[in-house]
């Protein structure tokens, strides 16, 4: 546990937003290699990936963390230094601690001092990049590699089982009206005034509810018009993007039709669209797609979902079966490609980008514990 917590430690004192993360994997890697993998790399976009060899062949099972975190947003003030990981009162302090560097070393020391003489087939342990602005995308990069039969999301559960999660879009609104000079703005069509008519009906629209992920949501996240700074001229465009937050069955086509279908808008000249993310790796790799990643759930009978429940309860834990409400590498691993995935952590999802995040200790050894039951539950010879 001392050396995990120095690692956990060692991670946090290294800053790593995302595009950043190079040292930090310098860092995970160096970990691996101390530590017996039997194979450590990284990859085109800078992803670290470790290789523990089970004594029989069998399936491969993938543990996913990413190793970017999010910033420390300007004016925030925090009780201890973000990036220093204090040790105290049974916590580790800082940036990433619990989102999610405590995970990835649990996940680490776990897979290291798994009995592999009791393994069929392997484990496989990334630290994934750039995680926080394009979930799964370097995750699926780590895929084409490692050909995983199984994947474990680290994100936090507060060590419960997670058999789903909300998926995430977001979505620009544009409003088009007619510039014209702000003595005489009946001359014109004022964009921002158009987009007030798009925002108030998106308010009134009726999402869905899932059973187990719960509602649908969509969040106006920011807004700006053009000419920006306007001088004298009544804005010819406005945009808005939305946050929307996805369930199972929905597409780019639903999401996109549900909004222009909104009554009271025919005369509002305006376009909805999902945003293209286009983002540079470290590596100089630079990642793009549509920013829609898609929810998922597999049964609460699905054979992988009962194994890693079997192997929690057979480590000593006692875990609820939920769902993730918010995004993770496992829209790629379960919402694009199908993968059985499931999600098991440490601390909670709403220690994430928090001010004074941090990650309990005790959760981190439990934590570990319970990796080791579901590699266990998962890869044992027959």
């Amino acid at each position: 546990m001392n050396k995990m917590i120095e690692f956990v430690q060692a991670m946090v004192q290294t800053p790593s937003l995302s595009g950043a993360e190079q040292p930090v994997v310098e860092i995970i890697t160096q970990e691996m290699r101390s530590l017996g993998f039997d194979r450590v790399w990284v990859d085109a976009n800078g992803s670290a990936i470790g290789l523990i060899e089970g004594v029989q062949p069998g399936p491969t099972l993938l543990l996913d963390a990413h190793c970017d975190t999010v910033g420390i947003a300007p004016g925030s003030s925090w009780q201890r230094d973000p990036f220093a990981a204090e040790v105290d009162d049974g916590a580790i302090h800082g940036r990433g601690t619990a989102d999610m560097k405590g995970a990835l070393a649990a996940m680490v020391y776990a897979a290291a001092n798994i009995d592999r003489s009791q393994l069929a087939g392997r484990v496989a342990v990334s630290a994934t990049v750039l995680e926080e602005v394009m979930e799964g995308i370097s995750l699926g990069t780590v895929i084409e590699a490692v050909q995983p039969d199984f994947v474990i999301i680290g994100e936090a559960t507060e060590l419960n089982l997670n058999r789903g999660g909300r998926g995430r879009a977001e979505i620009h609104i544009e409003t088009i009206g007619r510039p014209a000079h702000s003595s005489n703005p009946q001359l014109g069509v004022n964009a921002v005034h158009e987009m007030f008519k798009v925002i108030n009906a998106i308010e009134t629209l009726d999402l869905p509810e899932h059973p187990l992920l719960g509602a649908a949501i969509m969040a106006l996240t920011d807004i700006i018009s053009d000419p920006y700074p306007g001088y004298s001229v009544i804005p010819s465009r406005c945009r808005v993007t939305y946050d929307r937050r996805l369930l199972t069955g929905e597409t780019q086509e639903s999401v996109l039709a549900q909004i222009m279908a909104l009554p009271r808008l025919e005369e509002v000249n305006f376009e909805a669209r999902i945003a293209e993310g286009k983002h540079g790796t470290y590596t100089g790799t630079v990642l793009h797609g549509p920013k829609f990643f898609p929810a998922w759930e597999f049964a609460a009978d699905h054979p992988f979902v009962q194994s890693a429940l079997a192997g929690l309860q057979q480590a000593g834990l006692s875990p609820e079966v939920k769902a993730y409400r918010f995004c993770t590498n496992g829209a790629m691993s379960a919402g694009v490609l199908g993968i059985p995935t499931i999600g098991f952590g440490p601390a909670a999802e709403e220690d994430a980008h928090v001010v004074d995040e941090k990650v309990r200790i005790a959760e981190l050894e439990t934590a570990v514990r319970g990796y080791q039951g579901i590699i266990k539950a998962t890869l044992k010879k027959r």
